[in-house]
């Protein structure tokens, strides 16, 4: 967070530095606001959902928000998966994994659902020992429970929850979205699963698909970009677009660019800016765990 700041503050001192991309995480995002704020230079992140981050008129993001992906999994825990019960494990020290389950507890349970434990550990500290909270998860026995959490330490919990007895179903967010994570899961632990996400192959644009090809090629891979790539890229032609938008490279007038925005075709899908906000109005996708792959279940529209 610290180095976020530093760059940021750094970008804002060139003059010939017009606006900013990145960082995806939120609590670098938060490191750098007040900083792009008051020095009024238009900042992307591709990836950041936090829902405050954009109270700031300068800060715009390429994703979704916290408060649009904690409800989807709330009403398809509660209504696909038919869950009555559910358990949440989050990181408490960072924002993203927190807005997550604050607002699935408070949709799921307005919707009818028993949130049965609520759960928090601090990531920050490196810790891996998840067998307390796996305990008390599993003596409650939830039908679903929520792993808003980071795809490297996924396995790692879910291993300890069953190791604890839990025997329901997972559910995570859009950090879920990196096939090393199947690759991990030997044991099928997440088949089933469901997690948000930005965008999917088997649903994707002509514009997307081109993006898949050319990743492929570029980088000498079969394997096809995941979303933080994808939502990268379409910060990038964000931005290009409120550039073109602005006719200009002065800073205000390519945030009035992006607020200008009325239909933005990119690789996660087509967005616009018609809230007045830097959160854009776009899909989401619900992914499912199966046969060791990342399945497409269903589209999901503000």
């Amino acid at each position: 967070t610290d180095q976020s700041a530093v760059n940021a503050q750094q970008f804002a001192d060139d003059e010939e530095i017009v606006a900013m991309i990145g960082p995806n995480d939120s609590d670098m995002c938060m490191a750098t606001q007040a900083i792009v704020t008051e020095e009024e230079m238009v900042a992307i992140t591709p990836w950041s959902t936090l829902v405050v981050l954009t109270d700031s008129p300068w800060y715009f993001r390429a994703c979704f928000d916290d408060s649009f992906q904690g409800e989807i999994l709330a009403k398809y825990a509660f209504e696909y998966e038919d869950a009555k019960t559910a358990a949440i494990l989050y990181d408490m020290s960072n924002p993203y994994n927190e807005g997550i389950a604050t607002r699935f507890k408070e949709v799921y349970e307005q919707l009818g659902g028993t949130v049965v434990e609520n759960l928090s550990y601090n990531g920050k500290t490196g810790e891996t020992d998840f067998t307390s909270q796996m305990t008390k998860i599993a003596s409650a026995q939830p039908d679903i429970l929520l792993l808003p959490n980071f795809y490297e330490e996924i396995i790692a919990q879910t291993t300890q929850a069953r190791d604890m007895g839990y025997t329901g179903k997972f559910m995570g967010s859009d950090t879920w979205g990196d096939t090393s994570l199947l690759d991990w899961d030997t044991e099928n632990l997440l088949e089933g699963a469901l997690w948000v996400g930005h965008y999917h192959k088997d649903v994707a644009s002509d514009a997307a698909l081109e993006f898949i090809a050319n990743y492929h090629e570029t980088y000498g891979t079969d394997k096809d970009p995941n979303d933080i790539v994808a939502l990268n890229y379409d910060a990038v032609y964000l931005l290009k677009t409120a550039i073109e938008n602005a006719g200009s490279f002065d800073r205000s007038a390519i945030r009035d660019g992006m607020l200008a925005i009325k239909e933005f075709v990119g690789v996660t899908g087509t967005m616009t800016y018609d809230r007045g906000t830097g959160t854009p109005t776009k899909s989401a996708v619900i992914n499912q765990i199966s046969g060791g792959k990342f399945n497409y279940l269903d589209t999901i529209v503000p």
